[in-house]
């Protein structure tokens, strides 16, 4: 039986990895993708309608290290014969909806191999090379990528309760959430924001929404604010102590958790048009409140709540709860094995490159994408830095530079003296 050898295998046909794969052609590296689901869709639970990327449109596949790639956003709108059209439109923030149609018809177009689930992933030491089980297929490479993305993260008091969807699967759910008598939303980031003015906008009752954060707050989304997710940031992130960065992720959460300043704009214009004669609007917008326990009873679930601030318990019924509470990485034991050497905490360690510390005596190269906010910074899930860090991937794989990448990428010097010619104090 013939097994299939590749230079470049990667886990997971996800934006991150399509921009590896798009990157990667032209490099002369035999290259494959593999995912399990039959087809490629982008967060599909939270395509409502109208709703944008908070990213400008450069912030594709491959523009921000090649933009004259035939897999760029623009080459897609030409294909399409929507060149003239995006160019009167006047808009650097797309729609999701767009996004997702863009990198479907991306993935058409590279070696990705759809409904094949890649079991494991070992080191053969006869081959000298990783051994990936691919649905009972062996396939060998010398290079693997993991883009195996996050999954959706619920609170532990509202795991597994029914009731209780995540607003990554909101969409097909939503009939059910607008004809519920009750629903709480509970989570303020973006996610929240839009679940929350979408049900709002099309519910005839109330719609309640919690957050243990202080406040409604609007994401970072200045100029030089958002240098922090620059490959500079990225640099200056990895050089600090594990210590201060396990402690700086956490006060960034503006940066990434919080809401798009036209979103909030849009849920207040709401709740104002609502007092138009007299009166308040029938929705509850509550930060500082965390939900500490949940009970299922008969006609929907009781929450026991306590407030971030003044302190003490209470309880609220509620129908329906919708969790926006983000994402969480992956469980990668049963994919890995003893792959890694990870850190005291568990953790993949995760250089420069974004290649993964292995056991000793494995002479092959895994490496990480969007598992390396604990090394990299805030910027590890972003778009904007996605093909950046596939380049960065393929120039280490190669052993040589097949894409230039810039010296220096913000006007601000992070830390003192400053590893970037022209930035230092």
């Amino acid at each position: 039986m013939t097994v299939r050898v590749l230079d470049l295998a990667g886990v997971g046909a996800g934006p991150f990895n399509l921009s590896l794969a798009a990157l990667a052609s032209g490099t002369g590296l035999a290259t494959a993708l593999f995912e399990r689901e039959p087809e490629f869709h982008w967060h599909p639970g939270m395509m409502i309608e109208g709703a944008t990327l908070q990213v400008p449109f450069l912030a594709d596949l491959v523009s921000l290290v090649e933009p004259a790639h035939p897999l760029s956003f623009l080459s897609y709108l030409r294909d399409r014969d929507r060149l003239f059209p995006f160019y009167f439109a006047e808009k650097f923030h797309i729609p999701r909806a767009e996004y997702d149609d863009y990198c479907r018809w991306a993935a058409h177009r590279l070696p990705c191999n759809f409904s094949r689930n890649v079991r494991t992933v070992r080191w053969s030491d006869r081959d000298e090379l990783f051994e990936l089980d691919v649905d009972g297929e062996r396939v060998l490479a010398r290079a693997v990528v993991l883009g195996v993305g996050t999954g959706a993260h619920v609170p532990e008091p509202l795991r597994g309760m029914d009731r209780v969807t995540h607003s990554a699967r909101y969409l097909e759910s939503r009939d059910r959430l607008v004809a519920a008598d009750d629903v709480t939303v509970i989570g303020s980031g973006q996610s929240g924001a839009e679940v929350f003015l979408d049900l709002l906008r099309r519910r005839a009752g109330g719609v309640r929404w919690l957050t243990r954060t202080r406040a409604f707050a609007p994401m970072e989304y200045s100029k030089l604010g958002l240098e922090q997710f620059t490959p500079d940031y990225t640099r200056y992130f990895r050089g600090l102590p594990t210590a201060v960065r396990d402690a700086l992720v956490p006060s960034q959460w503006q940066l990434y958790k919080a809401i798009d300043a036209d979103t909030i704009a849009e849920i207040h214009e709401e709740l104002y048009r609502r007092t138009v004669g007299g009166g308040w609007p029938s929705a509850v917008l509550a930060p500082g409140v965390e939900v500490t326990a949940a009970t299922a009873v008969d006609d929907g679930l009781e929450l026991a709540l306590r407030h971030v601030d003044q302190g003490g318990d209470f309880t609220l019924r509620t129908s329906e709860v919708v969790c926006a509470t983000g994402y969480a990485e992956r469980d990668l034991g049963e994919l890995l094995g003893d792959l890694p050497a990870p850190d005291a905490s568990g953790r993949l360690v995760i250089d420069a490159d974004f290649r993964v510390a292995l056991r000793t005596g494995i002479t092959g190269s895994l490496y990480a994408q969007n598992a390396e906010r604990h090394t990299h910074g805030v910027g590890a899930p972003d778009l904007g830095l996605a093909a950046w860090r596939a380049a960065t991937i393929l120039n280490a794989v190669c052993g040589r530079v097949v894409h230039r990448l810039p010296d220096r990428t913000a006007f601000t010097t992070f830390g003192l003296g400053g590893e970037t010619e022209g930035s230092g104090l």
